[in-house]
């Protein structure tokens, strides 16, 4: 991967709209094996998911021997979180629950390293020696790595949505990612994002942030919630998680067993 020129703004630029999935198991081996099936892009999850750097560090290793694009999700807005995702190598970051375009400021900040030019000052502490720099084989590293970050910039309640064309104005927030679990919690619906209110708001997301030119994406736990999102203008989307689609499945087969099981037991063959 070339670590100037930003993997995800290439999969905007495609014709069709990118899909993803969450990885909330916070293995390589999952994380790979999405990767083979052709997702474009994988949200390695730092914020609900109880992986560290190194264990994200792996994740990122196995991701790079497949076609897909990784976001990392950090688990806060805070700078030293951003240096540490960045200096391992993650290229495109997602930002949780930023409410206000100064919280959109700080982002952007803590993704750019100082440098001449910029509207203003970035705060990313540089260290030579590390993945995203190719272990130093990438030359002039630190004056050139700005270009090649994409920030996504997550909307999670109905007050950051309010403020959602003041946020995407920030200069360099690439990418606006409405959260729809959150939002559902703040809408006094938590957990049910299928509630009309929920669609209404990630519908008019959707319709306020084209106005904008900023692309817009969003997560939804099954392909008929997703494919309404990308009828309303989604520039990309993610359907449910790696845990979600395996839980899916093992329920299917369990629920489709059980019978069968029962007569086994009841026949006293046991």
């Amino acid at each position: 991967m070339d670590p100037f020129t930003s993997p995800f703004k290439t999969l905007l630029g495609q014709p069709q709209v990118p899909l993803g999935t969450w990885l909330m198991s916070g293995t390589p081996a999952t994380a790979e094996a999405m990767g083979c099936i052709g997702f474009d892009w994988l949200v390695v999850d730092m914020e609900h998911v109880p992986i560290d750097y190194k264990d994200a560090y792996h994740i990122l290793q196995a991701i790079a021997g497949t076609k897909s694009v990784p976001v990392v999700r950090l688990a806060w807005n805070d700078p030293v979180l951003v240096k540490r995702a960045l200096d391992i190598g993650a290229q495109t970051l997602m930002f949780p629950f930023v409410q206000n375009a100064e919280e959109a400021r700080k982002a952007v900040a803590a993704t750019r390293y100082p440098a001449e030019g910029e509207p203003f000052p970035g705060t990313r502490g540089y260290a030579a020696m590390h993945r995203a720099s190719r272990y130093t084989t990438a030359a002039d590293y630190g004056k050139r790595a700005n270009g090649g970050i994409f920030r996504m910039i997550q909307l999670e309640t109905p007050a950051a949505l309010e403020r959602l064309e003041e946020i995407a104005a920030v200069d360099g927030v690439d990418a606006i990612f409405m959260g729809p679990g959150d939002l559902s919690s703040a809408m006094g619906v938590i957990g049910n994002v299928g509630h009309a209110s929920v669609q209404g708001a990630l519908k008019d997301a959707a319709e306020r942030c084209r106005k904008t030119g900023k692309p817009i994406g969003t997560v939804g736990p099954t392909p008929e919630m997703v494919q309404d999102f990308i009828s309303w203008g989604y520039s990309f989307v993610a359907v449910a998680s790696d845990m979600g689609m395996m839980m899916r499945q093992a329920n299917q087969f369990f629920s489709a067993l059980k019978p069968a099981l029962a007569k086994k037991l009841g026949s006293g063959a046991y």
